[in-house]
Order: structure tokens, then C-alpha cells, then sequence
């Protein structure tokens, strides 16, 4: 009842208020400088720590920014609605090459850039946690979020950090509160235990044809390709979920395909009130949504 409140008290304090959005550099990595956009409330007072969500744009790890228009509009909203929206750069491993990220990319080159975005992602999240005070963030409560390629990465950081991270000393500070992935798959749900599983929103359609939405190989590459990769997609995640008794709320775009990587902006509201009652008022819910998609 205690965060119920304070999450109330913070909605009446900053209504749809105008934001502020400041830019930071949180790593260099070789030629990359990356950065992100911090959306805070204007009127924010010192010492007031809000809830978080830090965002991962898609992009088949070639191409997306942090200020896309609709990545932007996402954090703006998240600042509009009591939160830090915090939207980040990350390396574009697979910007320029001859194969893409699609079957031609092999197996072994996979599996590096997602290792690759996983740890981009978690200095992000180190970086948000260690200037906490500075940017307003609440550290009990960060959510992760992506889409497509973002939200590969921030699954695989939120579910497999001891797989993917070879430092994991450098993000024991490092903790995530829920989850939001738009048309997400995870390497190996396996790794989705009691101790790291989050209240967690997905949206993925049944025919995405480059992120499964069950368990299958990535952009349904066959057994001789180079890249052929067996994902878990949402699906999958959510069984394991239910099992652990965990919240989630689950929307299913029957017949759907990669165009359901898109945020949903029409559903904001029941995404946020989600995590308003699971994260911040310890409820659990577990909700499954199936639509259709209209011709």
C-alpha cells in the first residue's frame, strides 16, 4: 500500500507535465560512443526518485537510434506518467556487413552480438544505477524494455547475465524490477529461474517470421544454414513464467507478424498500470491477450 501511494502521489504531481531530456555518454567502446537520452518530469524536485524504464531501440543490431521518433515518444510518455524514461544507444554489430543478421550470419557471430548487446546494456544499466541520485532513479525499481533486436538484448541481459557477462562483479549493483519486450526471444529460457524472474509485458505476433514467437530457429533459418539458431520466443518465456508463479501479461497478435515489434502505444496504459500493481504493489497477475490481425 506504502509504494501504491507514492506512485499515486507522483502521477498528481507530474500530470502529463512538459519533460526534460538530457544526454549522457555512459561507455566508449572502440569507435563507439554511447550515449543515452534521460527523460525526467520538469519540475522534478532534488531528491525525489522516480521508477525507471530503460529502453533498447530494434534494428536488427544494424541500424535504429536511440531518438527514433517512436523510441523517443515512449520515454516521453514514461516521464509524462510518473517515471525516468531512459532511452540508450548500443554497438550496431551487424551495421554494414555483407550477411545481415538473417541466415547467412553464422551461428558463432549470433551468439557474439547477442553477447555483445547484453553487455552493452547492462554498462547502461550500471551507469543509470551508479549516477542514480543524479538522474532521479529509483534503483528497486528499473524496467527493462526493448524491441526486436532491443529486446533480444535486454532479455538476454534480464535472464541469462551469468551466461552472457563475463564481469558479473562489475553489475552485482545491477538489478531489474519487470520487463517489457516487444516481439523478444531469449536464448535459452532455461535460464529463467525463481531468483531472476520479473513481472514481464510481451507483445509478439504468431507468425513472426524473424523472431519466433515460440521455440524455433531464428528468422527460421533451416539446419544447413549458417545461422541456423533455436530461440525462445515469448511463448516459451511465458510458460516458464506462469510456472514460477510470476506476473506477466501476455498479448498475442494471431497471425501477427514482425510488425508487432512496433510499441504499443494504443496499450500504454495497461502496460504501465501493470506494472504499477506487480512491481510497485508486489500484486500477481497473469494475464494472456489474443487478437487477431485486422486485414
Amino acid at each position: 500500500m506504502k509504494h501504491l501511494i507514492t506512485f499515486c502521489f507522483l502521477l498528481l504531481a507530474f500530470p502529463f507535465l512538459a519533460q526534460v531530456k538530457t544526454t549522457y555518454t555512459y561507455a566508449i567502446k572502440g569507435s563507439d560512443t554511447l550515449k543515452m537520452d534521460v527523460y525526467t518530469p520538469k519540475n522534478i524536485k532534488l531528491g525525489n526518485k522516480l521508477p525507471t524504464l530503460l529502453w533498447m531501440h530494434g534494428g536488427g543490431f544494424a541500424g535504429g537510434a536511440r531518438d527514433f521518433k517512436d523510441d523517443a515518444q515512449l520515454c516521453e510518455y514514461a516521464a509524462q506518467n510518473g517515471y525516468i524514461g531512459i532511452s540508450i544507444s548500443y554497438r550496431l554489430l551487424r551495421k554494414d556487413t555483407k550477411t545481415g543478421f538473417g541466415c547467412d550470419c553464422a551461428k558463432e557471430e549470433k551468439m557474439n552480438v547477442f553477447k555483445q548487446a547484453a553487455i552493452d546494456y547492462l554498462d547502461a544499466a550500471k551507469y543509470v544505477v551508479g549516477h542514480a541520485e543524479k538522474l532521479h532513479v529509483n534503483t528497486n525499481y528499473i524496467i527493462s524494455g526493448g524491441s526486436s533486436a532491443g529486446a533480444e538484448a535486454t532479455l538476454n541481459a534480464v535472464f541469462m547475465r551469468e551466461y552472457f557477462a563475463d564481469e558479473l562483479e562489475n553489475y552485482k549493483e545491477v538489478t531489474f524490477a519487470g520487463m517489457f519486450s516487444c516481439a523478444g526471444a531469449v536464448v535459452n529460457a532455461e535460464y529463467i529461474t525463481k531468483s531472476n524472474a520479473v513481472p514481464s509485458v510481451f507483445y509478439h505476433g504468431t507468425d513472426d517470421d524473424l523472431v519466433p514467437f515460440s521455440s524455433a530457429p531464428h528468422h527460421y533459418c533451416t539446419p544447413e544454414k549458417p545461422g541456423y539458431l533455436l530461440l525462445d520466443g515469448s511463448e516459451v518465456i511465458v510458460k516458464k513464467l506462469e510456472t514460477l508463479e510470476t506476473p506477466f501479461y501476455f498479448n498475442i497478435v494471431k497471425g501477427g507478424r514482425h510488425e508487432i515489434s512496433a510499441i504499443p502505444f494504443e496499450d500504454l496504459d495497461k502496460v504501465f498500470a501493470f506494472f504499477e500493481s506487480t512491481v510497485l504493489n508486489n500484486e500477481v497477475i497473469q494475464t494472456t491477450i489474443i487478437k487477431t490481425k485486422t486485414p
